[in-house]
């Protein structure tokens, strides 16, 4: 199952350090992970629920038409907007305006809240303010590192809490206008903090493409169960040097990064599939389901049947 898709090439980008124009994914929330609100102006998710769905380790892609909004209680996170990188401690959050693409790795155990919001919503609430206002910073990414006890950040974390429950209650009267005024008050909040906007982190733009490059390779052959050598080749590169890319970027090694995507989709079709183990293990590439079923309980200290139970109740 695989959850990116590929836009018009008309509309795609090339990746930095990439060695061919690679198409940026274009993923609609909506559409490839709860295609009940396809339509929704709004769409909310506890960012546990979604890390679980697409991994912590978020290659790089855009929403077209959309902002994206990520509050990250805790934890490290390393997001990369465009081609600039930054390394946060949470709390924080970070925003993406439509077809900005963006990239982000988050520990395990990392709690929060995402909000997609379509883009006209957004535009429409400032339309009509003056040059210099929150108007001039709504299409621009933010990345910015809050004081959980601040009043600011009190407010922002509380305004999310009330999206979630109104989100969650499809039943509740005044739902959908309720939604609508909780983000547009969110999203003042959110462009007050544009002078707060973290530095980038140095790093090389060529790295970052080798690191993006690698991602997509693994998309395309995880379930062939390629060699680090043989991705490393892909790339041109030593396979010593791709594992300190990865570490440096993601602070993660290459290995591990390649075993995360087996693992996500695994957890997916476990979640989503009625296959069996068997089923699922030769899927995924595995000639001895019994060793992927050592392969999952090793990454995840959990059998594959009890995750599925698990997620079930």
């Amino acid at each position: 199952m695989n959850t990116m898709v590929i836009p018009d090439p008309n509309t795609a980008r090339a990746i930095p350090g990439a060695t061919t124009a690679t198409p940026i994914p274009n993923i609609n929330i909506g559409q490839e992970y709860d295609q009940r609100y396809a339509e929704a102006d709004v769409h909310y998710e506890g960012f546990e629920k979604l890390a679980d769905f697409f991994g912590r380790n978020m290659p790089v892609h855009r929403h077209d038409r959309f902002f994206q909004v990520h509050l990250v209680m805790s934890g490290v996170v390393r997001v990369y907007l465009d081609d600039r990188l930054y390394v946060v401690e949470g709390p924080m959050f970070f925003v993406t305006p439509p077809t900005i693409p963006h990239a982000f790795v988050t520990e395990t155990g990392s709690t929060g809240h995402v909000l997609t919001v379509r883009q006209q919503l957004v535009w429409s609430h400032f339309e009509g303010m003056q040059a210099g206002s929150l108007r001039g910073c709504i299409d621009q990414p933010l990345c910015v590192a809050l004081d959980r006890e601040a009043h600011s950040s009190q407010e922002l974390m509380t305004l999310f809490a009330l999206i979630a429950t109104e989100f969650a209650d499809v039943q509740r009267s005044g739902r959908e206008l309720a939604l609508i005024t909780l983000t547009r008050l969110l999203f003042v909040h959110l462009l007050r903090y544009a002078d707060q906007n973290q530095p980038a982190q140095a790093t090389r733009k060529d790295e970052i493409g080798i690191f993006h490059r690698f991602n997509e390779l693994i998309e395309a052959h995880y379930q062939e169960h390629w060699t680090l050598d043989r991705y490393a080749g892909k790339l041109n590169i030593s396979e010593s040097r791709l594992n300190d890319i990865c570490r440096r970027l993601s602070d993660l090694p290459s290995k591990r990064l390649v075993h995360d995507r087996v693992v996500q989709e695994a957890k997916r079709l476990l979640m989503f599939t009625d296959h069996s183990v068997t089923e699922i293990a030769y899927t995924l590439g595995f000639n001895d389901p019994a060793y992927f079923a050592r392969f999952f309980r090793r990454a995840t200290s959990m059998t594959a049947s009890g995750y599925r139970q698990r997620e079930a109740i």
